[in-house]
């Protein structure tokens, strides 16, 4: 897809060709779409587990290939000499990584007890003087010998450059949406040992009000740009002015284009059957699972003294946030009933429905159901989501449906009704109030927008405002239904990009006008993020390419793959962004769901294009609280193990920068022990320094392998 007009855009990086790619590495990214395909089609929806390819005959088959390829590897001189030079790079790192007690010098108030050990980061810079922190003194488990974990030099060197290549590619996309990346993987990554920007590429949350501020405050929306848009190719285009746009200019704002899209992908998808890169990965995360056993195993007893000698902070008063919850499942099933039966026995006469011209009240609506709430269950009301839902989302979907009835979702689970959203609104601030009071706990609920109308926004900004839905404790995900086909097949809308079109003018309108759309300029302070949801094992016999057909002649009643809705809404994501971020507005996130079922391509597209993927399989039960107590007995998860879930839930929250620095600490973006506050986090600093030690240790094995490419290029 080619932006209107030849001039290029700013912080856009360099665009790619189809025929840049690599022969090889298309076929194989072909390869996997097909084998892909052949899985649908032969899919058997009764089969709920997976069964390993890998016969015994197969696993001794490949051993002995592999031990050949080594005895023939040991023979080989050129071999010997890369192997050397290996390990020399390798020594150098590890001596680098590891910490001695005689090379502190930290501040004279430090206690004998710590050291300095922080892994030197490529660009970091050693000053004189104190260290900003002290790395605490543990049992550290560490490995000499072989240089790359039992494979070959060549396998090793070939798995190090493509996964270095394959996270290049996701910082690439991060950057460019203003969606996160770890500073400490970036600066392994640079060039030179060059220095990452802090702020560079950050997103931008909106603070929440002052106690003093009005939350609904209509009154700072800033002037008019006077900016026109208009849709091509599936993303929206700014123009300055009516002559730009007739000049085919648009605004400088970066996206990525499609053809650089595909190209990027078919790496990914390449690396995915690349063997050496599989058999790399397979070793390094079985020797990380087992060298955190054995950190646990010698260390454990030293993490709980730390966390006994911090006091006032325990598990329950630590900030926890639910990064995944929908807002029509925020309240638990027993909520609901309450508020059901409460409602009936208070305004049964209330007119709360309208069919055919006719008024139908509370009492009506349940005799027409034939039932009395008196008489309903937890039970009876079967919105608990158990094992018949797992891997089964039209069970998951129904589950929806208070006692299976549309009738009662429509009239409680909604924005849009004859109430307005009253009785919704009334659950959701219930929510709210109990997590206001529990002080610790926030919650990111989802509402949804289908994008049959681009009224669809106002009519929820105008929900949100008239019912007052604001709360501290919550910040607010869209999330964006992937049934295309449904409204298409309805006649509700011409094509694929009348949707898209729907779902992201109305937003584009609100930043350039915010004066003429104050509601929802509002409204959007408070949201974070955009969510895809739907079946992910739905089958579409559709491979995405370059060669598939644009949004605006995407006419068919067939539903688009998801990797077509993923690229269009993160493309249309990242030009919005911009223009926020260049106006001073908030930006948002983009956290689809991801990994429930469907194909390995669908993993791929996230890794391109999504921040981060917060899904979970049985969000219709308990509260958080109790959902962290299951998880401590099911996975025998110690209290420095749920404070340090309860600390990355909320760094991968939308909460704002002031906020997350007063719930983390003021360094909290900071990676390793100088970022954790274990005073307001209640996670030792002897976990933090083995995570981020063990993360330097594994992105030096990548830098080392293209650092000796280098090497090897100036020798020859």
């Amino acid at each position: 897809m080619e932006a209107p007009g030849s001039a290029e855009m700013p912080r856009q990086f360099p665009k790619l060709n189809m025929s840049d790619l690599d022969e090889h590495v298309r076929l194989l990214a072909e390869k996997v779409f097909a084998k892909v395909l052949r899985e649908e089609d032969s899919k058997d929806v009764m089969s709920l587990f997976t069964v390993p390819e890998d016969c015994p005959i197969g696993q001794k088959e490949a051993k002995e290939r592999e031990l050949q390829k080594e005895l023939a590897e040991q023979k080989s001189v050129e071999t010997a000499k890369r192997k050397k030079s290996f390990k020399m790079i390798r020594s150098q790192s590890l001596s680098l990584q590891m910490p001695t007690q005689q090379d502190w010098k930290g501040p004279p108030t430090a206690s004998p007890a710590m050291s300095p050990a922080t892994p030197l980061v490529p660009g970091a810079t050693s000053k004189p003087g104190p260290a900003p922190y002290a790395m605490p003194e543990y049992q550290r488990v560490t490995i000499s010998g072989d240089y790359c974990a039992g494979i070959t030099v060549e396998d090793y060197e070939q798995a190090a450059k493509s996964l270095a290549k394959a996270l290049m590619i996701r910082e690439k996309y991060a950057r460019l949406a203003y969606h996160r990346f770890p500073r400490t993987t970036a600066q392994y990554l640079a060039h030179q040992g060059e220095s990452v920007p802090l702020e560079e590429g950050l997103p931008d949350f909106h603070p929440p009000p002052l106690p003093q501020e009005d939350p609904y405050c209509l009154d700072d929306a800033p002037p008019n740009l006077g900016y026109l848009v208009r849709m091509h190719g599936g993303v929206l285009f700014v123009y300055d002015n009516q002559t730009m746009l007739e000049r085919q200019e648009p605004h400088s704002l970066p996206y990525p284009d499609l053809e650089t899209y595909i190209v990027d992908m078919s790496h990914i998808l390449a690396l995915i059957t690349d063997g050496p890169t599989k058999t790399y990965c397979h070793r390094r995360l079985n020797f990380l699972e087992s060298k955190f056993s054995l950190h646990e195993m010698l260390n454990e007893m030293s993490e709980f003294k730390e966390l006994k000698s911090n006091p006032h902070r325990d598990f329950y008063n630590v900030r926890k946030v639910d990064t995944h919850i929908h807002a029509a499942a925020c309240m638990n099933q027993k909520h609901l009933l309450r508020f059901i039966k409460h409602t009936y026995q208070t305004e049964p006469d209330r007119t709360v429905a309208e069919k055919l011209g006719r008024k139908i009240t509370l009492r009506q609506v349940f005799d027409s159901l034939h039932m009395d709430p008196y008489d309903l269950t937890v039970d009876s009301l079967d919105v608990h989501a158990g094992r018949q839902t797992f891997h089964r989302f039209d069970k998951f979907n129904s589950k929806y449906n208070p006692v299976g009835a549309s009738e009662l979702r429509d009239l409680y689970l909604k924005t849009e009704n004859y109430l307005g959203g009253e009785y919704f609104a009334r659950m959701v601030k219930e929510v709210a109030r109990e997590l206001e009071d529990s002080k610790y706990q926030y919650s990111e609920p989802r509402l949804s927008i289908y994008g049959r109308s681009p009224k669809e926004w106002s009519s929820l900004a105008r929900w949100f405002i008239q019912h007052k839905v604001y709360s501290p404790n919550m910040r607010w995900i869209i999330q964006v239904p992937r049934i295309y086909d449904i409204f298409r097949s309805k006649k509700l809308l011409p094509n694929f990009g009348k949707m898209l079109e729907n779902i992201f003018l109305p937003l584009f309108k609100a930043t350039i006008n915010p004066q003429d759309h104050r509601e929802l300029h509002l409204f959007l302070k408070y949201v974070t993020g955009f969510d895809s949801v739907d079946d992910e094992s739905k089958h579409s016999d559709h491979m995405f390419s370059d060669k598939s057909p644009s949004p605006d002649l995407w006419t068919s009643e067939q539903n688009p793959p998801y990797s077509y809705y993923l690229y269009y809404m993160y493309a249309n994501i990242m030009v919005l962004n911009n223009l926020r971020r260049e106006r001073g507005l908030s930006t948002f996130l983009f956290r689809p769901h991801c990994g429930e079922a469907g194909s390995i391509t669908h993993l791929v597209s996230a890794f391109l294009t999504a921040d981060n993927i917060s899904h979970g399989l049985l969000l219709k039960k308990e509260a958080l609280m109790e959902e962290y107590a299951i998880a401590a007995q099911v996975w025998k998860l110690s209290t420095c193990d749920l404070c340090e879930i309860a600390r990355n839930s909320v760094l991968q929250s939308g909460l704002s920068h002031q906020e997350k620095q007063k719930f983390l600490g003021q360094n909290y973006y900071k990676e390793g022990p100088e970022g954790n506050d274990i005073r307001k986090t209640n996670v030792a600093q002897i976990r933090m320094a083995f995570r981020y030690e063990t993360l330097c240790n594994e992105l030096s094995f990548l830098s080392d392998a293209m650092k000796s490419e280098e090497i090897t290029a100036l020798t020859k």
